[in-house]
């Protein structure tokens, strides 16, 4: 008889690990989840499953006994309980070495610095009057804790940096200052790597904040220069190599107007502006992320149609306009390529609850059946749209 796949422990019951579930029952890879709560979008459909706190060491080993290896729907596990698991032999992927500089914000400005990485200009502050010192307008960010739009903050004098500094203290954590960089436009730069060093590249999207919250991503990203292009994808290869990252390594970029890119973020896992490649790639970041943690040979990350769209589906503000699946008969009929991926979740105002891929060869048309399809599930269109 023959040996079972490999239990890869997931810790985190939100979205991301719901669709590394697709691929992994497509592989026959078994999951195994560590949720935060009963019903949580993962939780709906792996069977295999724990709720308990990313934060608890018990919970971990818990959950993590017997897997071959453990990776992360979100990057909040304490390193020192990583670290343990590691001393018990499970394998951590990507590893607490790796995953530091996805957690804090000045340690990773800090590496990117020291390996010539370009981007904004930055220093810890402690003080409202280190951030008079470090120059307004500017940007402060808590190094730890923060995401979509979450903890960051442009200030402008002196006043705003009061709620910052509030913040940060109630949170135990610091304050990072960096310049606000006059950029063109957001990019993303995905790579995925195994621990062989196997390594492949998706191409660079454009990707569209709305108050901090990724709200659409063209892939690929129009009129960039192949020349930069490049560089970007080079920039995630090398962080990949250098920060030892094993699998899905994001990195956000601004394009400045004179033609640069900079650094913004980076994440160690399945990200949001890499939605569109479940269908417009020929292989998911997501089953890209499941070969890469067991070492299993990476599949093409080459896009499959010249354009896709991805657009999330944001809880609007009257949560009893109905519900989410009230917006099949029409998104469907009207659009019968179009891709829908729903994760579970109760609607609530600016809640990600899903999102829409649309591909195929012109750019506006990916663009508008994306968009209306994302309204009308959101409950922003009438019956006018029929």
């Amino acid at each position: 008889m023959s040996e079972p796949a490999p239990v890869i422990a997931v810790v985190g019951g939100g979205q991301l690990a719901r669709m590394m579930a697709e691929p992994a029952a497509a592989l026959g890879l078994p999951l195994r989840l560590l949720a935060e709560a009963e019903g949580v979008s993962a939780a709906q459909v792996v069977v295999d499953q724990r709720v308990g706190d990313h934060r608890d060491l018990a919970d971990l080993r818990a959950v993590t006994d017997g897997a071959a290896v453990v990776t992360f729907d979100h990057e909040h596990v304490p390193t020192d309980h990583l670290r343990a698991l590691e001393a018990d032999g499970v394998a951590v992927r990507p590893g607490p070495d790796a995953l530091v500089h996805a957690q804090d914000k000045s340690v990773m400005r800090a590496r990117l610095t020291a390996l010539g990485v370009p981007c904004p200009r930055h220093a810890v502050v402690a003080s409202p009057a280190d951030v008079e010192a470090f120059g307004f307008p500017c940007v402060l960010k808590t190094t730890r804790g923060g995401y979509d739009g979450k903890g960051v903050w442009v200030v402008r004098d002196v006043a705003d940096a009061a709620e910052p500094f509030a913040a940060a203290e109630a949170a135990g954590v610091q304050l990072l200052a960096e310049e606000l960089v006059d950029f063109r436009r957001e990019l993303s730069a995905l790579a995925v790597r195994a621990p062989s060093g196997q390594a492949a590249a998706y191409p660079v999207v454009q990707s569209t904040q709305t108050d901090g919250i990724c709200h659409e991503v063209v892939a690929p990203a129009p009129d960039l220069d192949p020349d930069l292009a490049v560089q970007a994808q080079e920039v995630a290869l090398r962080l990949a190599g250098e920060l030892g990252v094993t699998g899905v390594l994001a990195v956000e970029l601004f394009e400045t107007r004179d033609g640069r890119i900079l650094v913004n973020e980076l994440a160690m896992r399945p990200h949001n502006t890499g939605h569109w490649t479940q269908d417009g790639a020929v292989t998911s970041q997501f089953e890209n992320h499941l070969r890469a943690v067991l070492d299993l040979p990476l599949g093409s990350p080459t896009a499959r149609a010249p354009w896709t769209v991805m657009v999330n589906i944001l809880g609007g503000p009257d949560p009893a306009v109905g519900r989410l699946y009230d917006g099949y008969p029409h998104a469907l009929a009207r659009d019968p390529r179009l891709r829908v991926h729903l994760y579970g979740k109760e609607p609530r105002p600016g809640r990600k609850v899903g999102h829409v891929n649309a591909y195929g060869d012109d750019l506006e048309d990916c663009l508008e059946r994306a968009r209306h399809a994302a309204a009308w599930f959101r409950g922003d269109l009438g019956d006018e749209s029929e």
